[in-house]
């Protein structure tokens, strides 16, 4: 454990990460950019839940990570989806 990351550097570059992923979602109009900033969100805050389950030794950080990791895909799905109904909607209503 001598040269082991402090958890500080974990913790900044999550917080980098999340206020990155909300800046694209309060800027961009873009329904896919929105998702993958909604993404860059769900995982910094993966990283700073190993970051602390690593830091106590204990198990319960990398349990949660794999639920958000599940709601996360479950989102991508619902989203990618609903997306390509309003595209073709939109597309098929300038068609007729």
């Amino acid at each position: 454990m001598l040269n082991s990351v402090p958890l500080s550097y974990y913790l900044a570059i999550s917080a980098l990460l999340f206020t990155m992923g909300a800046l694209g979602v309060l800027i961009r109009r873009n329904p896919l950019i929105v998702f993958m900033s909604v993404e860059l969100m769900l995982n910094s805050a993966n990283l700073a839940f190993v970051a602390f389950a690593r830091n106590m030794n204990v198990m319960t950080g990398q349990i949660i990570v794999l639920f958000v990791m599940t709601v996360a895909a479950a989102e991508v799905a619902v989203g990618l989806a609903l997306i390509v109904i309003i595209f073709r909607i939109s597309t098929a209503s300038t068609w007729t």
